[in-house]
């Protein structure tokens, strides 16, 4: 089961929450299970089992990683169940805040389960920047001393796994994919974690 968050603000924006008869500065005083009966979400073209994901909130989830560049490295996605997303710079700030807070919370719990002592956060917001995927999401990485030998080179390591991923995951032998049994195991430890 997916634990969802209780929302810590009041939700301002009655529009973008018709479908859950929210009105407008309506604190949410319980649990919101959008993704009840969800058999996948969905990352751009590609479909994503719900047994990966293991944090959602109203407006975003988290997942674990087929192909993580270090041990921790997860997605965290705008959720399109509500609308299709691809540039971040199409967010409104009611979903930027959700997006960035809850990247925040995972973030900090990863570092800790991981005994890293930094986080690496980034995104790439259209196909110059190298996003190959058309759909907003946020790297999450736990960071240790020397896990790359020079510190920059894990954003070039994220635009080849970026490339990776639009040529169908063709490329870099030397990290392999975990399985969906795999996957569904790490995501139930980080549910715990939350």
């Amino acid at each position: 089961m997916v634990k969802h968050l209780l929302l810590p603000y009041l939700v301002p924006s009655p529009r973008l929450f018709h479908l859950h008869s929210l009105r407008a500065f309506r604190p949410i005083s319980s649990t919101i299970k959008m993704t009840a009966g969800v058999e996948h979400y969905t990352f751009g073209p590609y479909k994503i089992h719900k047994s990966e994901v293991f944090y959602t909130t109203l407006l975003s989830y988290a997942m674990v990683n087929l192909r993580p560049l270090l041990p921790g490295h997860i997605l965290f996605f705008w959720a399109s169940i509500i609308r299709e997303v691809k540039r971040f710079v199409d967010l409104t700030a009611d979903e930027t805040s959700d997006l960035w807070l809850t990247a925040q919370k995972v973030g900090r719990e990863l570092e800790d389960y991981h005994k890293a002592s930094s986080l690496t956060f980034a995104i790439q917001d259209g196909p110059q920047a190298g996003q190959t995927v058309p759909h907003v999401h946020i790297h999450i990485v736990p960071r240790r001393s020397g896990d790359f030998e020079n510190n920059d080179e894990i954003y070039d390591a994220m635009d080849e796994k970026e490339k990776e991923l639009k040529q169908k995951l063709d490329l870099d032998k030397e990290r392999k994919d975990k399985t969906l049994e795999e996957m569904s195991r790490e995501a139930e430890e980080y549910r715990k974690l939350f």
